[in-house]
């Protein structure tokens, strides 16, 4: 599956809020939940589990990193993006990042 037809598959199982504005808030608010989430069960598991992780806790991060995927797939719909041309600008940001040897470092623009 490319990130274009996950896209298009993630559309068909979202609600759009008639204000264009809250609907895209609703979504960049999903992101951060949803990363929030995956953020909580780490913090589990390294304070209560010595940063041991079972078969349990990777299926549930992989419901929740999907459920990050679905939100960012919907928001950059509604910001007219595809998610194909996104993880392809990212990647040459990347690698631009990389030829020049600055990986590590602040700011987005390095």
């Amino acid at each position: 599956m490319t990130f274009d037809e996950y896209q298009k598959r993630a559309l068909t199982t979202a609600i759009s809020n008639p204000d264009p504005l809250m609907d895209k808030t609703i979504w960049v608010m999903g992101v951060a939940g949803e990363a929030g989430e995956i953020l909580e069960k780490w913090k589990k598991i390294v304070a209560y589990k010595d940063g041991k992780i079972t078969d349990e806790d990777l299926r549930e991060l992989s419901k929740e990193l999907g459920d990050v995927i679905w939100y960012i797939a919907v928001l950059a719909d509604r910001l007219g993006i595809p998610l194909g041309e996104i993880m392809e600008q990212n990647l040459e940001k990347l690698a631009s990042r990389k030829i020049r040897g600055v990986q590590k470092g602040a700011g987005d623009n390095r």
